[in-house]
């Protein structure tokens, strides 16, 4: 059902990207996951969504879980996931209140580029929905939640772990920064000036993200990235 839920959202992507050219607006966690690959030999466009919907499936298939679509359940996800975007939109314009950060400043929680056109966003918003909870929800906080067990924490301190780490990981990540690591520097190339209230922010919506992953799954969290990133589009 996952797997059916994002489809939408994944095919209107890459094929925005495609059809968008030097306009288009790629992830960031979209283009790490392509040069990943390169680095391993295989440059194909579409490899990176195939792997995913491959493990989706696979993941799936472990589960036992039934192979029936129900369209009213696709209805229900789709509701949750709008419900639980405009409540992240509400805390960012609470948190703007609390901190008495400026509206461009609480706009400036998602990388609005002001020199890209409406569409060109609407597409890129739509792969950080994806693209973005891949990395830092499915494969991210879940290798830190499996890590931190067998390291011996019970369940649930290990999934707290793992959504508190993954969560600093992911604001991190937004911003200019180079660190050097045996003779290696790391660091994101391109990003925002760092700003204590778009950090803040960020770090709460990976744990609102990293929670609504644990207990309502990718395929909700996902249209909720999503659908945030596009309300903030609308009202911008």
């Amino acid at each position: 059902m996952s797997l059916v839920f994002i489809a939408p959202i994944l095919l209107t992507y890459e094929l925005g990207v495609l059809t968008l050219g030097p306009d288009s607006l790629r992830n960031a966690a979209d283009v790490w996951g392509r040069q990943f690959l390169r680095l391993l030999g295989f440059g194909q466009y579409f490899l990176l969504p195939l792997l995913v919907c491959g493990v989706l499936l696979a993941w799936h298939h472990l589960r036992h879980d039934p192979w029936t679509i129900r369209r009213r359940v696709l209805g229900v996800m789709w509701l949750e996931a709008l419900t639980f975007g405009v409540a992240l939109l509400v805390l960012a314009r609470l948190m703007g209140r609390f901190f008495e950060a400026s509206a461009q400043d609480v706009l400036a929680a998602v990388a609005t580029n002001t020199e890209r056109s409406t569409w060109s966003k609407f597409i890129g918003y739509l792969g950080a929905g994806f693209y973005e909870e891949l990395l830092f929800r499915l494969i991210l906080l879940s290798g830190l939640a499996i890590a931190a067990k067998q390291a011996g924490l019970n369940r649930r301190g290990s999934l707290l772990t793992a959504v508190g780490i993954s969560s600093v990981l992911f604001a991190a990540v937004h911003y200019r920064f180079e660190l050097s690591l045996f003779g290696w520097t790391i660091g994101p190339q391109y990003g925002d000036t760092f700003g204590w209230f778009s950090c803040l922010f960020r770090i709460a919506a990976g744990l609102f993200f990293g929670c609504l992953f644990v207990l309502r799954g990718f395929g909700i969290v996902v249209g909720a990235h999503a659908i945030y990133d596009i309300l903030v589009l609308l009202t911008s």
